[in-house]
C-alpha cells in the first residue's frame, strides 16, 4: 500500500504523524511510505532518518497525490481541502463535531475518514488516550505557570509553602485528562478536588488517589460551592465524537474569586466553558468578567517530540492492520477500528457528528451509524 505522511501546517502544530521507527515497521512489510520534506523537523526527526527507514521523500503535492492511506496528526485545514478525494483514506484526529467546514469538505470529496479520537475498544479510546494524558499533564503545568505574577496571575504558588496554604485546583471530569491533571497538580502539592458524574469512576478514582484528593459527585450545588473556592478550574470533560458539554456558564463566573484561572482542555471539542474560545501558545490567555481563561487548542502540539512518540506507539498497530489487510478488510475485521469511521461515500458515518449537523447527509439507516 502507498502510505503518505505530510508536514503539519496547522498553526503551532509541530508533531508529525509517525516516527522513523514507525516508517521502518511499514517498509519492512513491503509498503511504500512517502514522507513530505521536513515533516519531522519540528519534532526532532530529520529527513535523513526517514530516508534511512525506507521512506521516499517528496513535496507536499506529491505526498498527497501518491497516498492511498494518508496519516496525519491534526485535521486538514482549509488550504488542504483541495487535496481530499474519493479514493483516499484519511487517518488522523478530526474532531468533526466542532468543525462544520471540514465535515462539508470531506463529504464533498467523498473521502473515507477515520478519526483517531473515535476508535474505541474494550479499554476505552486507545488513540486518544496518549494525547489526553499529555494534555492533562500540560493543564497542570499551565495552572502553575499562569497563577504566577509575571504571567499576569494573582502571584500564587500552586503548592503553597510551609505555613502557607496551597492553591485549590478544581478538576471537572475524572477521565484520562482529569486524572492526569489531578495527579500532576497533587505532585506539585496543590489541594485538588475532582468532580465526576459516574459512580463507578468516582470509586476508581478513590482507589487510585486515596485521601490525597477529594473526589465528589458533580451536581449543580456541589459545582457552585467548589467554583467559589477554586483558584484554578480545569475543564476535562469529553463525550467521544461529540461537542463538549458546557459545564460552567458565564453567569457562574461570578462565583469565582477575582484572578481565578480557567483551563479548558476540551477546547478542541468546542470547549467546556460557555465563555471559552480557542487560543494559541503565542497568545494563550484572555479575560472575561475578571476571570482569566487559558484555552490553548491542541495542547500536546507544544511538546512535539514526546507527543509524536506517544502517538506512534498507539497508532502503529492500527496503521499496520490497515496497510497489511487493506482498508475495507481491516475495518470489517476490527470493530474498534470501524468505530473510527466518521465519513464515507459523501455521508457522515458517526452518530456524534451526525447529531451535530442534522442537515448534512448521513448513512441512510440509523443502524449503520456508529
Amino acid at each position: 500500500m502507498h502510505i503518505s505522511v505530510i508536514k503539519e501546517i496547522k498553526p503551532a502544530e509541530q508533531r508529525v504523524a509517525i516516527t522513523p521507527a514507525g516508517v521502518a515497521a511499514l517498509t519492512a512489510k513491503g509498503h511504500a511510505v512517502h514522507v513530505e520534506f521536513g515533516a519531522g523537523d519540528n519534532a526532532g526527526f530529520s529527513d535523513d532518518q526517514y530516508a534511512a527507514a525506507g521512506a521516499l521523500l517528496a513535496t507536499q503535492a506529491d505526498t498527497w497525490a501518491s497516498a492511498e492511506l494518508l496519516v496525519k496528526v491534526k485535521e486538514p485545514i482549509a488550504s488542504e481541502y483541495h487535496f481530499l478525494r474519493e479514493d483516499l483514506t484519511l487517518f488522523t484526529y478530526l474532531h468533526l463535531a466542532a468543525d462544520r467546514p471540514l465535515t462539508e469538505a470531506l463529504l464533498d470529496a467523498g473521502t473515507l475518514s477515520i478519526a483517531y479520537e473515535t476508535v474505541q475498544d474494550h479499554t476505552g479510546l486507545p488513540l486518544l488516550t496518549p494525547m489526553s494524558e499529555i494534555a492533562g499533564r500540560l493543564a497542570a503545568h499551565a495552572a502553575a505557570t499562569y497563577l504566577t505574577g509575571p504571567e499576569g496571575g494573582p502571584g500564587k504558588l500552586l503548592g503553597g509553602s510551609p505555613g502557607v496554604a496551597p492553591s485549590r485546583v478544581l478538576v471537572i471530569g475524572g477521565g484520562v485528562v482529569g486524572t492526569q491533571a489531578a495527579q500532576l497538580a497533587l505532585g506539585m502539592q496543590a489541594e485538588v478536588t475532582i468532580l465526576e458524574m459516574s459512580p463507578l469512576r468516582i470509586r476508581q478514582l478513590g482507589d487510585l488517589l486515596g485521601n490525597r484528593a477529594r473526589v465528589l459527585m458533580n451536581d449543580p450545588l456541589t459545582l457552585e460551592n467548589e467554583l467559589a473556592q477554586a483558584d484554578v478550574v480545569i475543564g476535562a470533560v469529553l463525550v467521544p465524537g461529540r461537542a463538549a458539554p458546557k459545564v460552567v456558564t458565564r453567569e457562574q463566573l461570578g462565583l469565582l474569586k477575582p484572578g481565578s484561572l480557567l483551563v479548558d482542555v476540551a477546547i478542541d471539542q468546542g470547549g467546556a466553558f460557555e465563555t471559552s474560545h480557542a487560543t494559541t501558545y503565542q497568545d494563550p490567555i484572555f479575560e472575561v468578567d475578571g476571570i482569566r481563561h487559558y484555552c490553548v487548542a491542541n495542547m500536546p502540539g507544544g511538546v512535539p517530540q514526546t507527543s509524536t512518540k506517544a502517538l506512534t506507539n498507539a497508532t502503529l498497530p492500527y496503521l499496520l492492520q490497515l496497510a497489511n489487510q487493506g482498508v475495507e478488510q481491516a475495518l470489517a475485521s476490527n470493530p474498534a477500528l470501524a468505530k473510527g469511521v466518521n465519513t464515507r461515500g459523501g455521508r457522515i458515518a458517526y452518530s456524534g457528528v451526525a447529531s451535530a449537523f442534522t442537515d448534512l447527509p448521513n448513512t441512510e439507516s440509523h443502524s449503520s451509524l456508529v
